[in-house]
């Protein structure tokens, strides 16, 4: 085949221009840095419904969120709560990027996001009321609200956003992938994208998902139930919330007089693990691999790795090897904030996206709290407190249930 000659254009460098938290450390972006930088516990007793015949009681719940103090009256009943969330984070999300109605038009602006649970205390309120009072009590507005792409719908209507809209799928790492999908719409055209996961399940119906799943601790006490690369480590916590962000062409940015830069989202790759028993190598070495070559980032650029922290002990032994395969022992600080919070399903990638532009912006990394490192992991592990330290590029690792694996690369702007 002949050359043409010609050269490829470079691709759309691609920014975080606005972002918006639900999560149990905190209802919006300075709640919750406030929180996380010096490791404040937001595990505690589930308060959603009466968990006291579980053998796990222990969740990540937002506290004192009501709806109706942050969205129309009329949207309230429509929606379950993970939308509810979502839908305050994205305007939290907007009104940071400086987003005005007007700036970018509409067929402009879309719309991805990631769940993985849909609406399950929706779905459960209904089916109660279809076994209990019969099919004519079942709220219209089942039809949708359960849906795992209610959220990106909602969101999509509430803001005008005419643009490109999906869903993604993929446990702890579709949030990763939905941000991963949202630059790849803008760097075919689009210019603005609001992007992330949530996931809301602190029900009986969830509770019961989350069970069957085999991860979840039985450990009742708050300090000592989720604990990645801990030797006592005995399973996760369930947390319910996530993260929205703006991604933006960094060009459009300028164009609308955008000053609020946060980083770039600038490499991004995923693998599946192949089938248990094969004898090959879990796909997560890759993946980061693939991260930093999107990045064109070498590995000692790397100032933190975001860990994904499974809290089993299988799971953080392979993601520990995969770490220090890449990056050498103790090659690299690692963190697993999400400790204070549990384990938030498809929203907890986005949350550490989150954590590490804020890190970025303030040189400290946080903590990996409680946690006691296990001296067969030979990482870096940041815990006890936080760390200071020029934090100009991050890598987020996310694992999926059932051998997803997600990882991102986060640089500084300048």
């Amino acid at each position: 085949m002949q050359h043409s000659g010609r050269t490829a254009p470079a691709a759309r460098r691609v920014v975080i221009t606005g972002i918006g938290v639900a999560a149990p450390s905190g209802l919006g972006v300075a709640d919750f840095w406030a929180a996380t930088r010096i490791g404040k516990n937001a595990i505690g007793p589930v308060t959603r419904f009466d968990a006291s015949s579980y053998p796990a009681r222990l969740a990540g719940e937002v506290r004192g969120f009501e709806a109706g103090d942050h969205l129309p009256g009329r949207l309230v009943p429509q929606t379950d709560r993970v939308t509810q969330l979502a839908l305050t984070a994205t305007d939290c999300a907007l009104a940071d990027a400086g987003i005005a109605p007007g700036d970018v038009h509409p067929y402009d602006m879309g719309v991805v996001t990631a769940a993985g649970s849909g609406g399950s205390e929706f779905g459960e309120r209904e089916l109660r009321k279809l076994w209990g009072q019969g099919a004519k009590h079942v709220s219209a507005y089942q039809s949708f609200a359960w849906f795992n792409a209610a959220n990106s719908g909602q969101i999509s209507v509430r803001n005008d956003l005419r643009g490109p809209t999906g869903v993604l799928v993929g446990d702890q790492a579709g949030g990763l992938d939905a941000l991963a999908h949202a630059r790849r719409r803008i760097r075919n055209g689009g210019r603005l994208i609001v992007t992330g996961g949530f996931d809301a399940s602190i029900c009986s119906f969830g509770w019961a998902a989350h069970l069957a799943g085999g991860g979840v601790t039985a450990t009742n006490d708050p300090e000592r139930a989720y604990l990645p690369f801990d030797g006592a480590a005995s399973g996760y916590v369930p947390g319910e919330g996530g993260a929205i962000v703006v991604l933006e062409d960094e060009g459009s940015v300028r164009a609308r007089g955008g000053r609020n830069v946060y980083g770039e989202f600038a490499g991004y790759a995923a693998t599946f693990d192949p089938r248990p028993g094969s004898g090959r190598e879990p796909g997560l070495r890759r993946a980061v691999e693939g991260a930093l070559a999107d990045a064109g980032c070498h590995r000692d650029e790397v100032d933190v790795v975001f860990a994904d922290g499974a809290g089993v002990p299988g799971p953080d032994r392979v993601e520990a090897e995969a770490i220090t395969a890449v990056f050498g022992p103790r090659g690299v600080p690692v963190t697993v904030p999400k400790t204070m919070t549990g384990r938030l399903g498809a929203g907890g990638a986005p949350v550490d996206v989150v954590s590490a532009v804020l890190a970025m912006r303030e040189g400290l990394i946080p903590p990996t709290t409680n946690v006691e490192l296990s001296p067969d992991y030979d990482i870096d592990l940041v815990t006890g407190r936080s760390r200071t330290a020029s934090v100009r590029t991050a890598l987020v690792l996310a694992r999926g249930h059932g051998g997803f694996n997600s990882a991102a690369v986060l640089r500084a702007v300048d």
